[in-house]
């Protein structure tokens, strides 16, 4: 990304689509965290991509949407320590919804310096 990184979320940022969702899910890297699985592949593009999935077992859409926003605080604010030309999908698991800032950061660190070789 050539331009300076705002206080925003961007669209190219994003895995909007099921089918990427899925793509993600079947062929990407799996790694957990007490409160999280993340999965990484491959992308298309140079750029990465974040798709967050918080189901109703973390809790009432207060709390779902309180954890996604800390995962997208987390992506915006670590975006250039993150590997380059990957999609990740984030999941909440259960207890996730009683973590702050701080928590989600220290659980998302398996994610930077992350490389895709075996």
């Amino acid at each position: 990304m050539s331009q300076i990184r705002r206080h925003t979320f961007p669209a190219e940022n994003r895995i909007k689509k099921r089918q990427d969702f899925l793509a993600v899910r079947n062929r990407g890297r799996r790694l957990r965290t007490p409160h999280f699985y993340i999965q990484v592949m491959a992308g298309e593009s140079d750029g990465s991509r974040l798709g967050i999935t918080a189901s109703r077992k973390i809790g009432n859409s207060v709390v779902r949407n309180r954890i996604k926003r800390l995962v997208r605080e987390y992506y915006r604010l670590s975006y250039d320590k993150l590997p380059t030309g990957v999609d990740i999908s984030i999941i909440a698991r259960r207890g996730a919804g009683v973590l702050n800032l701080a928590d989600v950061m220290t659980e998302m660190r398996v994610l930077q310096g992350f490389t895709l070789d075996r």
